[in-house]
């Protein structure tokens, strides 16, 4: 007796399992049963689960009855005419949906040619293992599973048109890039998704080393490309405040604070807002500049402290340009919330070009940084002229197997010399003999290599480099974002170390690995220096060992176990400090007994 479960509770129990998952399957091709059940008979369990819950992913294949598929060329050709629709392909059981469970039955053959008497059903293309970003690289299929994984993921993280209506929205943080381009070698898929929503450009790309600057996957650029707009950007921050209203009828007020308020800085910080309290559009701002003026009243007031003077005493809570951050104002808007509350919103754009630390990726997970912007006369170039955009170190691709990448170059120079765009569809794609082919026709080397000249020297270089032309991405990993320094600055106010994170203006922590590092060294002074961020000087009892107390007013210090014990002057880190008097609070009594050195 086989157990039968419906949605994962017992519903009975049957004595041929297999025969009644037949028996369900083909009523479910015939009409009988609802397309969206679905049914495992798992053997090892000896059970039968069927399902018709929803959320469950479920994807479309072919039925395959005795070794042919369902599907004819008088399906084929009634679909075409427009006399069969794709539910009705579901309706006569040609066409049926799996979840992840019934998958588990099923033999799936990925193109007609494989099909074998005990497979069950065949994929509708083989393209359809793949999710929408995979399925956009070109040649994927010549590529290793865990670059294909990364170049999926790089596409994500690639700057675009990511909408049409950009300059009507307010998003998080956008990179939004010139001049993007359409792929010379693309999949079919990208027309299906839209060409308006590419996300890179066609550069040209040398396969060679230069100098070690483009060692460890670093990319090197050509500066005139740069200086003629390629991955020109414009990154672009939202800044929102609301005006609130508070318990007591105390209301947030949108102002030029005046200079008696709480957390009031310098007079220049406020020099850009306007009489209503709001800066205007096309306004070059840096980090600290005040866009929004507010000022809120004290928080935590009782019933009766709210007539009190403490009551009057606001506190400056305006909206500033990040730490670190510059650009110019792109839009004011000024408009009601939900709660029908006064909100503020202010658009600051950041014009951007790329810099030595900018990434950069190929469609294969081939991603690296730029290494080295090169002045165009020291680039090398080819008996043509043509001077490649980026130069890619040839180490990159051995150890990844990314073959795809070397096919999409090899595509990429038919299509940009034959002025059309070139299929590199999944197990569709035009092959690399008909590419070779073209390109000999065309008056180059079918392997893809030309004679290049070094720019700084003239000298051919005596081995054939691979030159070709490729998709490249700029992701929105950018120096301008990551870089941070510090000097001087904020502190933490429990432990009086300096802040952590760009935001808050904090430095680099010198933790305990680092601080191995410099005992190992024997670099005793330099770990002391980097130690005293939070020096503090505490005065210890001679006799007690407990930390005394030193009388400003007198200029004394003195310990609680007596006024004629001796307290000498220790000079240690303030978080050792707290460290004692936490101890203390959980009753543990430390004591630093000191010792005369001489």
């Amino acid at each position: 007796m086989t157990d039968v479960y419906l949605n994962g509770g017992l519903i009975g129990t049957v004595d041929d399992a297999a025969k009644f998952a037949e028996s369900v399957i083909s009523g479910r091709r015939e009409g009988k049963v609802t397309s969206l059940l679905n049914v495992y008979h798992n053997k090892k369990e000896d059970t039968i689960r069927l399902w018709t819950e929803r959320d469950r992913v479920r994807r479309p294949l072919i039925v395959v009855r005795d070794g042919k598929p369902v599907l004819t060329d008088e399906h084929m050709a009634k679909l075409k005419s427009g006399e069969l629709k794709w539910s009705d392909l579901v309706k006569l059981g040609v066409v049926e949906y799996l979840d992840a469970a019934e998958e588990e039955n099923a033999y799936v053959a990925m193109t007609p040619n494989q099909i074998k008497k005990n497979h069950t059903h065949l994929e509708i293309d083989p393209i359809a293992v793949f999710g929408i970003c995979t399925s956009m690289v070109p040649y994927a299929n010549f590529d290793p599973s865990s670059k294909l994984n990364r170049g999926q993921k790089t596409q994500k993280q690639a700057m675009g048109c990511y909408a049409l209506n950009f300059w009507n929205r307010m998003d998080t943080a956008i990179n939004l890039l010139h001049y993007p381009q359409v792929p010379l070698v693309k999949s079919f898929t990208q027309q299906i998704y839209g060409d308006a929503l590419s996300s890179g450009q066609n550069v040209v790309i040398a396969v060679i080393g230069f100098d070690g600057y483009n060692i460890n996957d670093a990319l090197i650029v050509n500066r005139s490309s740069i200086d003629r707009g390629l991955w020109r950007s414009t990154y672009y921050r939202p800044y929102v405040t609301e005006k609130l209203r508070y318990p007591g009828g105390q209301i947030d007020d949108i102002c030029i604070p005046q200079k008696d308020v709480q957390g009031y800085t310098l007079e220049k910080d406020y020099r850009f807002l306007g009489e209503d309290g709001v800066i205007a559009p096309e306004v070059e701002v840096g980090g600290g500049d005040v866009l929004i003026g507010k000022t809120s009243p004290p928080r935590f007031l009782g019933k009766l402290e709210a007539f009190s003077a403490a009551a009057n005493i606001r506190k400056d809570t305006s909206v500033r340009v990040r730490y670190g951050e510059h650009g110019i104002v792109n839009k004011v808007i000024v408009t009601e919330s939900e709660d029908g509350q006064v909100l503020i919103k202010v658009d600051v754009r950041e014009y951007r070009k790329p810099e030595i630390g900018d990434k950069f990726s190929s469609r294969h997970g081939q991603k690296g940084v730029i290494g080295r912007i090169v002045p165009p006369e020291d680039m090398m170039f080819s008996a043509s002229g043509i001077v490649p955009d980026i130069v890619f170190s040839p180490n990159g691709l051995p150890k990844r197997m990314t073959v795809g990448h070397i096919i999409e170059a090899l595509g990429g120079k038919v299509g940009a010399l034959a002025g059309r765009s070139v299929d590199g569809t999944l197990f569709h794609s035009e092959g690399s003999d008909k590419l070779r082919q073209e390109l000999l026709a065309l008056g180059f080397r079918n392997d893809g290599t030309e004679v290049l000249y070094d720019g700084r020297t003239g000298r051919q270089y005596h081995a054939k480099i691979f030159v070709g032309n490729m998709y490249y991405m700029r992701l929105k990993h950018q120096v301008a974002d990551k870089l941070q320094a510090r000097a001087r600055g904020p502190i933490a106010l429990l432990t009086r170390q300096p802040t952590e994170g760009k935001a808050k203006e904090g430095g680099l922590r010198l933790g305990e690995m680092e601080k191995d590092c410099f005992v190992a060294h024997g670099s005793a002074l330099l770990m002391k220096e980097r130690f005293d961020s939070d020096k503090t000087i505490q005065w210890i009892c001679e006799k007690c060992g407990a930390v005394g107390v030193f009388d400003s007013y007198r200029a004394k210090a003195y310990c609680l176990c007596g006024e004629k014990t001796k307290v000498e002057p220790v000079e240690m880190s303030y978080a050792f400090k707290l460290f004692l008097e936490e101890l203390r609070a959980m009753h543990i009594r430390p004591k630093l007994m000191l010792k005369d050195k001489y």
